[in-house]
Order: C-alpha cells, then sequence, then structure tokens
C-alpha cells in the first residue's frame, strides 16, 4: 500500500503535465546531440530536472511518490515512442525534419541562424569530413538527431537537384 501525501492521480497528472512540458521545451529548444551538448546545455538540463521535480509530487517527499513519478514518466516515454513510430505526423512533430545548411557549395545563411547554429560548428563538422572549404560541398544537412551530414562535391555521380523534396529549404 502507498503511503501518499498527495493522491497517486495527482501526481500522475502532474509527472505527465511536466513530461508533455519539458519534451515541447526541448523540442522547441534545437537540435542537438548528445555529444553536442556544451557546457551550457548540460547546466540547463540539470537545473531544468531540479526545477520540475518539485512539480511533479507536489509536498510529498515519500520514496512511493518519486517511485510512482518515475514510473509514470517512464510509461509516458514508452507510449510516446510508440506512438511517434506509427503515427508520422507526430514522428515530425517531436523529431523535426532535417534542415539544409548547404547546398551547392553555398551556405545556408538563414537555416543555420534558424537552427542556432554558428558557422564555427558548420566548419568543425566539415573538417570532421575531410573538407575545409565549403565550396568542396554538394550538400551539408542538419539531421533531426543534432548530427550533420556532409556529401562532398563530386561525391556523387549527379548534382542534387531537389533537396527541398526531402528537407526544409530557405536562405
Amino acid at each position: 500500500m502507498l503511503n501518499l501525501m498527495v493522491p497517486a492521480w495527482e501526481i500522475g497528472i502532474r509527472a505527465a503535465a511536466v513530461y508533455l512540458a519539458v519534451l515541447i521545451g526541448l523540442r522547441l529548444s534545437g537540435k542537438r546531440e548528445i555529444g553536442q551538448m556544451t557546457l551550457f546545455d548540460l547546466v540547463m538540463l540539470l537545473l531544468l530536472a531540479n526545477a520540475v521535480q518539485n512539480a511533479m509530487v507536489g509536498p510529498d517527499t515519500s520514496l512511493s511518490g518519486g517511485i510512482l513519478a518515475a514510473g509514470v514518466l517512464l510509461a509516458l516515454n514508452v507510449v510516446v515512442a510508440q506512438l511517434r513510430l506509427r503515427w508520422r505526423p507526430l514522428q515530425t512533430l517531436l523529431e523535426g525534419t532535417p534542415t539544409l545548411l548547404v547546398l551547392h557549395g553555398r551556405v545556408m545563411e538563414r537555416n543555420l541562424r534558424r537552427e542556432g547554429l554558428d558557422p564555427a560548428l558548420l566548419e568543425a563538422a566539415l573538417r570532421e569530413h575531410g573538407l575545409t572549404d565549403v565550396r568542396d560541398v554538394e550538400i551539408a544537412v542538419l539531421e533531426v538527431d543534432g548530427s550533420i551530414s556532409v556529401v562532398p562535391a563530386g561525391g556523387t555521380t549527379h548534382r542534387i537537384r531537389h533537396p527541398a523534396r526531402f528537407l526544409r529549404r530557405s536562405g
């Protein structure tokens, strides 16, 4: 039997509301790979976790309340992951779409700014792919997981003519 200071249903609703709020907030904050997290990103995540803890369990500081909130979060995560796989619009809403950063050697400045990337990060990604000049890039894409994919110019048998079919393109 649970010995809670707050009703179990209230902890469940609070945890679900916090889960959705944090999920939306992180989605709106942009694409970032775990390996690309900055110190500021890590500090933000730690503070965020601390800030929402009380919102989930309220005045209940019992072990049972914490386990209940954790269980609700884990269950919601499984449900959202399954829904995302089965319903494509939800996947796009939660994960976004790839963003074109370079096309035919030209940097898509507007896309770079919209994604909150500075040119130094793009240049580092190009160097990781063995390129030092953006003019040597056929296409560079910020993937939904935060990684940057690069196709060198001449690295394909044909030029990519219609990237807008699979990418957001502006700039």
